[in-house]
């Protein structure tokens, strides 16, 4: 029996009831796509994610992953969900048209992320020559596009993105692989990598990674940096695969969880010369592995939510199946019998904290694809990439770590169950705890989220994002969520006086320089504030929706609506008072922390 529990009718709610994007299919950008096409895609994906490809999600952690002569065997069952994923097409919903994708919206492709990648993170790395096929195809040139992103489309090959130096770490501008120019787009790369997802398998004919590299007349920092198309087999002019290549995983590393990803060190160009294609033939490689890497941020908050998703459906399943104690009421009868711990209120309490935050989560997930729709309907206007922006890192930061966290709940329903293996939960933690690491920790996604899209874009965006929540708080007669909506007011007046505080020590920093740790130091508590604002905000939107579809027929899907409803109430009461909190220790903060003598630590 699968471990894979999935929720696609929350999934269809977003897409269908709150964000309606039927609206759009049939015309342009989505023309050939209808509402009941999408939706059986959705069906079908659904069940591939949870029969065929988490099959494999056990033995991929089980197996022992070896790396000989510079190449590692994937188990056999991950080749098998591999070959289900790619032989019914599915990787073609992640495609761009112009190399033969299915030209389907965000949210649709993104939904079937979700349900893929929650079945089997560690299978789905593997994948990623989609993604890199689309940015070759966005930023390449025309023979790069034909000789390298259409044979990855049309072949399966795979992709990785390469970026991360044993000694630079996340300061990607440090990096020290050199690229040294041989003729037109070709380059000699020489240098080390570490910590590169899926580097190195053998499922795929070819691999082709996207490397950052300094070519040698470039300056330092992250400006000097170039991308280069990297094939680990070279590619002939007709198409055909040639030799090696000179980039070799010279070791796999051992990790706590998500263990058939091979997670490389790649060395280019020690034994035999490494050949790399300048991407575009300009020297553009932040701005273009950005590309990659705000994909990828959004992929590991879809990850991070998924599968808290799952963890949460398995304990809510356990919860009605284990009969323990009596009910509270009858505790003092000896002769009462035994209820399904469900009826516990501690068990209640920690199964709607995981309702309430995973699908608050999963409408954060799928508000932000709702926003790159409309920034591929809209074109013309970058007030839509500027959301995306902004919501990016709420989506990766805040979802990874609350993920996290809220599966330790998930454990304690099942209690010493829980620890073993004879249940999904613990290789769920494991698997997990990488979230809040991969593609800039928290911390860095709390500095970006400040210094880049609040201050440098001087709070244009968020104070568009302020209005849309105000909208939705404003007093309503005969509300049934008059108290939420004042909840979510006082929210966000906490919130802007978080923002507040921190662009007071910023400013005050361009005279007093210690300042400006003032707000770096309450930078990760105002990305869960405002994650946690417009989570709530979104929810108090669901219920709305849910409250509207009860009216019109009670005795329709009214469980589910109800659990809606509840969610919101719930974190409106319980999540939302935190902003409060965080934004009066924001502003009583003297900075002392940083004053403090290497040995007191």
């Amino acid at each position: 029996m699968t471990h894979y529990r999935t929720n696609l009718r929350d999934i269809e709610f977003n897409l269908f009831e709150v964000n309606r994007i039927q609206d759009a299919l049939g015309t342009a950008p989505f023309a050939d796509l209808d509402e009941d096409t999408a939706r059986h895609i959705l069906q079908e994906v659904d069940r591939l994610a949870r029969e065929e490809f988490a099959a494999s999600f056990v033995e991929g952690d089980r197996a022992e992953m070896k790396l000989v002569d510079g190449e590692v065997s994937l188990p056999e069952g991950f080749h098998r969900s591999l070959a289900a994923f790619y032989d019914a097409g599915w990787d073609k919903i992640l495609l761009p048209e112009s190399i033969g994708g299915a030209g389907a919206p965000n949210s649709l492709s993104w939904a079937a992320q979700e349900l893929l990648i929650g079945a089997n993170p560690a299978a789905f790395f593997y994948v990623s020559g989609t993604l890199m096929a689309g940015v070759i195809a966005a930023v390449g040139t025309p023979e790069q596009v034909e000789r390298f992103a259409r044979p990855m489309a049309d072949r399966n090959w795979g992709g990785t993105m390469v970026l991360t130096e044993a000694d630079a770490g996340s300061d990607v501008g440090a990096g020290t692989t050199r690229a040294t120019h041989i003729e037109d787009d070709v380059y000699h790369l020489e240098g080390v990598k570490r910590f590169i997802t899926s580097g190195e398998s053998d499922f795929h004919e070819n691999i082709i990674h996207l490397v950052l590299a300094r070519p040698s007349d470039a300056g330092p920092g992250t400006k000097g940096l170039s991308m280069f198309i990297v094939p680990k087999f070279l590619v002939n002019e007709d198409g055909s695969i040639g030799e090696r290549n000179g980039i070799v995983a010279t070791a796999i590393e051992k990790k706590m969880g998500i263990k058939a990803s091979t997670t490389c060190e790649l060395t280019l160009g020690h034994e035999r010369p490494c050949f790399g294609y300048l991407v575009g033939n300009v020297h553009d490689g932040i701005r273009q592995m950005f590309l990659i890497i705000e994909h990828a941020r959004m992929l590991i908050g879809a990850k991070s939510i998924a599968t808290l998703s799952t963890g949460y459906l398995n304990a809510l399943e356990y919860a009605h199946e284990r009969l323990q104690g009596a009910d509270l009421t009858e505790a003092r009868n000896k002769h009462a019998p035994r209820v399904p711990i469900i009826n516990h209120p501690n068990v209640r309490r920690m199964l709607m904290e995981q309702k309430a935050h995973v699908e608050g989560m999963r409408a954060l997930l799928y508000f932000g694809a709702w926003v790159q729709d409309q920034a591929r309907i809209h074109p013309d206007d970058d007030g839509w990439l500027r959301l995306d922006d902004l919501l990016l890192p709420l989506i990766k930061g805040y979802s990874s770590e609350k993920a996290y966290e809220l599966l330790a709940l998930s454990l304690q329903v099942f209690g010493g169950s829980g620890f073993t293996q004879d249940y999904p939960i613990e290789q769920y933690i494991r698997d997990a705890k990488i979230d809040s690491v991969y593609e800039g920790t928290t911390g860095i996604q709390a500095l970006d989220l400040f210094f880049r899209k609040i201050v440098r874009d001087q709070g244009q965006t968020l104070m568009g994002l302020a209005q849309r929540i105000q909208e939705t708080a404003e007093p309503r007669p005969d509300d049934a969520f008059e108290a939420e909506r004042a909840g979510l007011a006082d929210a966000l007046g906490h919130v802007q006086a978080h923002v507040g505080a921190l662009v007071g020590s910023a400013m005050a920093s361009t005279e007093e320089p210690a300042e400006i740790y003032k707000a770096a130091l309450h930078a990760t508590p105002l990305l869960m504030s405002l994650a946690e604002l417009t989570i709530g905000w979104l929810l108090v939107r669901q219920a709305d929706v849910a409250a509207a579809a009860l009216e019109r027929s009670p005795n329709g899907d009214g469980g589910f609506y109800e659990g809606k409803i509840a969610a919101a109430r719930y974190f409106c009461r319980t999540v939302l008072p935190k902003t409060a909190r965080r934004a009066a220790i924001a502003a009583a903060e003297d900075g002392s922390l940083m004053e403090l003598a290497d040995a007191s630590w």
